[in-house]
């Protein structure tokens, strides 16, 4: 055990535990809703194709590189680099890491809580034929009160399940829910290609035409699978530091990965084929797409009148679900930082954590029409949630992972890496190609992505 490792550190059941957690830690709202509105704007199968491509060459390095560090170190974010570059600044990286976790829960929670609000629409029969889903959205998120209380509900779920601590909290919950969520994706999908008219969508998303590929195709495809792995925060270096030291890292990486990979392309197959087959643009982005066109399309699903209700409550239980175990790793990185760093009682530092990002978390919940200058921040052009994503959830997320490339290739090494590969695997076969990657195309990848950012954002 290394110097300044913490003792009798709480460790994954199994190499299973870890791989449904550390999957559910990347899985959420940015696979089931992001993915989709990103190939529906940018072409469908072809966005399709380059994402996969962009996931195996940059996402997975990272993801790989992050485990390394928390494996190695059995430390939360800040602890990892003060232990592996002692008296230098790189413990900043980690420090971002852990105050993105934080904001990005006060945000992340009042979308989630929206999908709470919405599996009790849908489970009652308020998705019906004829019904205005825009004034239903409008109910739930433009007034304070229904707002600020589903955001508040989904902070306690996610407190509560963190406080449970590794075995008994997050990894119980996951080897519940994460198969839950594979099963109502399968159903779904399965659902959707059978509708009338699902071809359309099904050609759509799965017949690639690269006519219609440019440079921002291909930034958006990159910045897509960066995202949906939740790279760059700590998050993955958190879950690694519970990982057994008799785990493989390649195949936990590969397996984490691939499972993150799935879910989106599973969600693409349940949004096109119904979006196709209903006549809506698969262009369509925001909150919109999730919370007023399928509403909307689900109250027409046959059979009727249960259509709507079966296929209604199934999808937004799937949202819920993939939203509750990625919130958990965003608290769980502060927590750890807290238990690790400060000597804080588990419970003492979920319950805190959690206390801020609610607070920190009412003006987002307001800022979706019942606050107008939160609603339309001055100077800004966005509402408030959005400008916290685009801060954190966005630039703060790039840069950490641009750095951790930088760290695991260049600063710590990549013969580290390797050795910390090879103590388990032992041998790290594809060694040489991920010193490439990790060394050259990863931060030069990142790079890109958080320039393009910065002029679409500016």
């Amino acid at each position: 055990m290394d110097a300044g490792t913490p003792q009798n550190r709480d460790t994954w059941g199994s190499k299973t535990a870890f791989i449904l957690a550390a999957a559910g830690s990347a899985i959420g709202l940015g696979n089931i809703w992001g993915f989709p509105t990103q190939a529906g704007l940018n072409g469908g199968a072809a966005f399709l194709v380059i994402y996969l491509i962009a996931v195996a060459i940059i996402g997975a390095p990272v993801m790989l590189g992050e485990l390394m560090i928390g494996r190695h170190t059995q430390r939360n974010p800040v602890g990892a680099f003060k232990q592996l570059a002692p008296g230098a600044p790189w413990w900043l990286i980690g420090a971002m890491g852990v105050l993105a976790g934080v904001i990005i829960l006060s945000f992340y929670s009042v979308l989630a809580g929206w999908t709470m609000a919405y599996i009790v629409r849908a489970a009652t029969g308020a998705f019906t034929a004829g019904v205005d889903t825009a004034a239903m959205f409008n109910d739930i998120a433009a007034r304070p009160l229904p707002a600020i209380s589903w955001h508040l509900g989904f902070i306690i779920l996610t407190v509560f399940v963190v406080i449970g601590g590794v075995r008994d909290g997050i990894e119980r919950w996951t080897k519940v829910l994460m198969p839950v969520l594979l099963v109502l994706l399968v159903l779904l999908a399965v659902r959707a290609v059978t509708l009338p008219g699902a071809g359309t969508g099904l050609a759509f998303y799965l017949k690639p035409d690269f006519s219609v590929v440019d440079w921002r195709v291909v930034i958006a495809a990159v910045g897509q699978a960066f995202f949906s792995l939740s790279l760059g925060m700590g998050a993955i270096i958190t879950y690694g530091s519970y990982l057994s030291k008799k785990d493989e890292l390649v195949s936990s990486a590969a397996w984490v990965t691939g499972l993150d990979t799935s879910i989106a392309f599973l969600a693409g197959l349940i949004i096109f084929p119904t979006m196709f087959a209903t006549g809506f643009d698969a262009s369509v982005q925001g909150p919109s797409m999730v919370f007023v066109i399928l509403p909307s399309l689900l109250s027409t699903m046959p059979p009727e009148p249960y259509g709507g209700l079966i296929f209604g409550t199934g999808f937004f239980i799937l949202l819920g679900i993939a939203a509750l175990t990625s919130s958990i790793s965003l608290l769980e990185v502060g927590v750890t930082w807290a238990v690790d760093e400060k000597k804080w009682p588990r419970k003492k530092a979920a319950m805190l954590l959690g206390a801020i990002a609610f607070v920190l978390g009412i003006p987002s919940a307001l800022a979706n029409g019942a606050v107008d200058w939160l609603t339309n921040v001055p100077g800004v052009g966005m509402d408030f949630l959005s400008l916290l994503f685009t801060i954190f959830g966005s630039f703060a997320l790039i840069v950490g992972a641009f750095f951790i490339s930088i760290f695991v290739g260049w600063k710590w090494g990549v013969k580290a890496g390797g050795d910390e590969v090879r103590a388990t695997d032992g041998r790290f076969r594809l060694e040489g190609i991920w010193t490439v990657l990790i060394r050259f195309v990863c931060p030069a990848a990142l790079l890109i992505i958080l320039v393009q950012t910065l002029l679409d954002t500016f």
